[in-house]
């Protein structure tokens, strides 16, 4: 499977590589032999994800128990993770969190929280491994973004500001870093069965409810995601760069939001 991948062997590093789309996407860089680091403040769920990753495919893994909202811990644990890796060629920024606000325009006591983990982060973690990025031939970076990037939700502002965030700073590192052969794409997920979006479908209504406005007529796997992920960082995309890619099931081709928040 390597090989219809592309050739880059090099190490990627994965935000929130605990649980969800984190944490098929380091299965999926594991499964065609490219060493993987699990970043995420569940240092836990991360050593269980990497313990996977080595166990079925023997590739080497680094965990790092990390809160991503601390500039500082970023920057300190970049070389280690270089170091564990051997090289670092890709990086995939899945560590999000989600807040709802209800009551005015935005929820200022967790604003800054949800731009700092699913946007801020973004550019500091591409920052830390900027210069290893750069020296390595073939080297991406995918930003987890969301459908919400693209039409919004009135019921998580702060989140849908951090999501079209995360596209729009993929295409400007694009076009910053193109010439110079570093790729950025960001990928624009639907509705994942994943523990963030548990609470919205914890009911038989609620998930029918959902599903009903996805023409492909079901959620979808965080694997069918992180096989999109793995390709955007592989030699198989190649020029695929400045991108928003959407796996959503066709549900934005169908309108968007059409159901009314609760």
């Amino acid at each position: 499977m390597s090989e219809l991948l592309g050739k880059p062997s090099t190490g990627v590093v994965v935000t929130g590589g605990a649980s969800g789309i984190g944490a098929a996407t380091c299965r999926a860089i594991a499964e065609v032999g490219r060493p993987v680091a699990v970043w995420d403040v569940d240092g836990e769920g991360a050593t269980r994800t990497a313990d996977e990753c080595k166990r079925l495919h023997g590739v080497p893994t680094h965990v790092v128990e990390i809160d991503v909202r601390d500039g500082a811990a970023i920057v300190a644990a970049a070389a280690p993770t270089v170091a564990a890796l051997g090289s670092v060629g890709g990086i995939v920024h899945a560590a999000g969190m989600v807040r709802p606000a209800m009551e005015g325009a935005i929820d200022a006591a967790t604003w800054d929280d949800v731009l700092a983990v699913n946007l801020r982060a973004y550019g500091l973690v591409v920052d830390a491994f900027l210069d290893t990025l750069l020296a390595t031939p073939g080297a991406s970076v995918v930003g987890i973004a969301s459908i919400e990037g693209i039409i919004g939700h009135g019921a998580i502002p702060s989140y849908t500001a951090s999501k079209h965030g995360v596209i729009g700073l993929s295409r400007s590192l694009a076009h910053r870093f193109g010439s110079r052969g570093l790729r950025f794409n960001a990928v624009c997920p639907g509705y994942i069965d994943t523990p963030m979006l548990a609470p919205s479908i914890a009911t038989d209504e609620a998930r029918a409810a959902m599903i009903a406005h996805v023409p492909l007529g079901r959620l979808a796997d965080p694997s069918e995601v992180a096989r999109v992920i793995r390709f955007l960082l592989s030699d198989e995309a190649s020029y695929v760069d400045g991108a928003a890619i959407v796996v959503d099931g066709a549900h934005t081709a169908a309108g968007g939001q059409s159901f009314t928040l609760g």
